[in-house]
């Protein structure tokens, strides 16, 4: 059974609270589905570092929250002319299975004469250009999964908000965010405007998917407020959970995504380390962190030292030796 839950808010830090309470604390037994939007907020990935993902002078000047979410993946703008989903369901295997959440957003566009297509690792696309993008949290057995949907976005705000890193640009062979995404509302086969978007997708997936409306108590409200305030509000969490390490090598790994290695050696030692960028994870990556702190830089021992840890539990599509080779190279 599925519940349809939408949100009363537009709040950034209330919508990142509400998406982690219901995947923490609502009956387990039951798969949910949420529709959100956010008013002008950055949402970053959990591993990445805020400033160095943001326009700083940009945001603070146009007032726009920022916010760190649960999952991995890449910065990304939200405004009231985009909507955001959301899956919460029992993983029912061990991979990173972005399509089957997808589909059901490619088939609710097609209902609107949009043709839709799923590329790369974690994008929605029309005409090659990147509308949605989706990213996974996953703990315990069960799975978050989340996109955004660009119906009406001010594209301008989009290009300027973000820092786009000049790999990510080189990789796409263009020159800036504005060529590389697109809103959907051109495509429609009937103009309408976001919130009779918003109407037609829910009546869409609520049909599609048999979905029962869950109302928030009272409780809920409470549990979300609470959380809101302990977690996604503050600056420990959105800022402060950055590494405080310099840069000291970057590298896009194809089927990974952008890892940003940061790390102290004294002496041969690793001193200290840690790791930001776009990439899935299902552990985080500090346990890995104070695993190598005090590990000498070199291939025997570090081969040593990871031989019993599954680096792809850390970094999505990766390998043990392809890691070794992104420290020491």
């Amino acid at each position: 059974m599925m519940y349809y839950i939408e949100s009363p808010s537009s709040d950034p830090y209330f919508n990142l609270a509400l998406e982690q309470y219901v995947f923490d604390c609502l009956d387990r037994s039951h798969s949910y589905f949420m529709l959100w939007q956010n008013d002008n907020a950055v949402i970053v990935g959990k591993h990445q570092n805020t400033i160095a993902e943001i326009n700083e002078t940009f945001v603070r000047d146009h007032g726009i929250k920022v916010v760190r979410r649960l999952s991995g993946g890449g910065a990304v703008y939200h405004d009231m002319g985009n909507i955001n989903f959301t899956f919460i369901v029992d993983r029912d295997d061990g991979l990173f299975d972005f399509s089957k959440f997808c589909l059901p957003l490619v088939r609710a566009l097609e209902s609107v004469g949009v043709a839709a297509e799923i590329n790369g690792r974690n994008d929605i696309t029309i005409d090659r250009k990147k509308f949605s993008g989706n990213s996974q949290y996953s703990k315990e057995g069960r799975t978050m999964h989340h996109g955004t949907v660009m119906y009406d976005s001010d594209l301008n705000t989009v290009e300027n908000v973000l820092k786009v890193s000049n790999d990510k640009i080189e990789s796409k062979g263009c020159k800036s965010v504005i060529s590389r995404v697109t809103n959907v509302r051109p495509y429609v086969r009937t103009d309408m405007n976001t919130k009779q978007f918003f109407g037609t997708l829910r009546d869409f997936m609520m049909k599609e998917n048999k979905l029962i409306p869950y109302h928030l108590t009272e409780q809920d409200y409470l549990a979300v407020h609470q959380l809101k305030n302990t977690r996604y509000s503050t600056w420990e969490w959105n800022y402060g959970f950055s590494p405080k390490y310099a840069v000291e090598k970057k590298r896009r790994v194809e089927g990974c995504g952008c890892i940003e290695v940061h790390m102290n050696v004294e002496k041969g030692i690793i001193t200290g380390i840690a790791f930001t960028g776009d990439y899935f994870s299902d552990a985080d990556s500090s346990s890995l962190a104070r695993l190598l702190t005090g590990c000498r830089l070199c291939m025997p021992d570090l081969s040593e030292k990871l031989k019993s840890v599954c680096i792809g539990d850390y970094f999505h599509n990766l390998t043990s030796n392809k890691f070794i080779k992104l420290l020491l190279e």
